[in-house]
């Protein structure tokens, strides 16, 4: 550690529990309680109920859920194939034409995500691409807001790998597509499956552009939320919360699982 005094280091730990509790952890304690609660007149709830997930499982909610998991997988999806893509090809550019390339990946994320909806929303709204109330519409949105990280993280991976492998297998006689495939993508395959995670997180979360574009029969569960704290019904609104903080984090876990046994690869 940089701090070598034990006082000190447990100045800095007792500084850091201090900052972390209230500004991460105590927001989401506060929405798992809000989740169980009756009714909410003091410091903390005044009774304990199990009804609004009862209710959630009665309603819509898991459709919801399933469509926000859909949507996430599919604009993940995308998004990596679409981030990996323009790495590598980034790589045989100029530096000139590669600071282009990462201004027009950066530039969805650069602009509130709700002018990236707007734009969306105007320009499939017309034939020949006329996408407005379908869900495609909303898994490119999330697409268009998600490739950035992807397309950030697999370039970094890319100027963290040694040549020295690819160079053995090309001079060893490998093709440029056997290199691509058998060497470089499995170097690249815990920095994937990271850029993957993070798609998948931001995507289950995002809202903004999604209220602009969602047909009624694909609701994913943000906006359900928000309609749900919208209304007044805040303990639902935190249920649903809850749920979706779970699901994402499951698949988060699984993910991580892929990553580490990438990794010992």
């Amino acid at each position: 550690m940089l701090v070598h005094s034990a006082s000190a280091r447990r100045a800095l730990r007792a500084a850091f529990f201090l900052l972390f509790l209230p500004v991460f952890a105590l927001p989401l304690l506060v929405i798992a309680a809000a989740s169980f609660a009756g009714g909410w007149s003091g410091a903390l709830p005044s009774h304990l109920t199990l009804t609004h997930y009862q209710d959630l499982a009665r309603g819509s909610t898991v459709t919801a859920l399933l469509t926000s998991v859909l949507t996430a997988l599919a604009a993940s999806a995308a998004a990596l194939t679409a981030g990996t893509w323009a790495a590598l090809a980034a790589q045989g550019l100029g530096r000139r034409a590669r600071r282009l390339l990462d201004a027009l990946f950066l530039l969805p994320v650069a602009v509130p995500s709700v002018v990236v909806g707007l734009s969306l929303l105007v320009a499939f709204s017309r034939p020949p691409f006329l996408l407005n109330g379908t869900p495609q519409i909303v898994i490119i949105a999330h697409t268009v807001l998600v490739t950035a990280f992807a397309y950030q993280s697999v370039t970094a991976a890319l100027s963290r790998l040694d040549p020295a492998y690819e160079q053995s297998a090309a001079g060893l006689g490998a093709r440029p597509a056997y290199v691509l495939w058998r060497v470089r993508m499995p170097l690249l395959l815990p920095s994937l499956t990271a850029a993957a995670g993070l798609c998948f997180a931001l995507s289950m979360g995002e809202l903004s552009a999604t209220m602009m574009l969602y047909p009624p029969d694909w609701m994913p569960l943000p906006v359900q939320i928000f309609a749900a704290t919208d209304r007044g019904a805040l303990f639902t609104g935190a249920a649903l919360a809850v749920a979706l903080m779970a699901t994402t984090l499951l698949v988060l876990a699984g993910v991580a699982r892929i990553r580490t046994r990438a990794g010992y690869r």
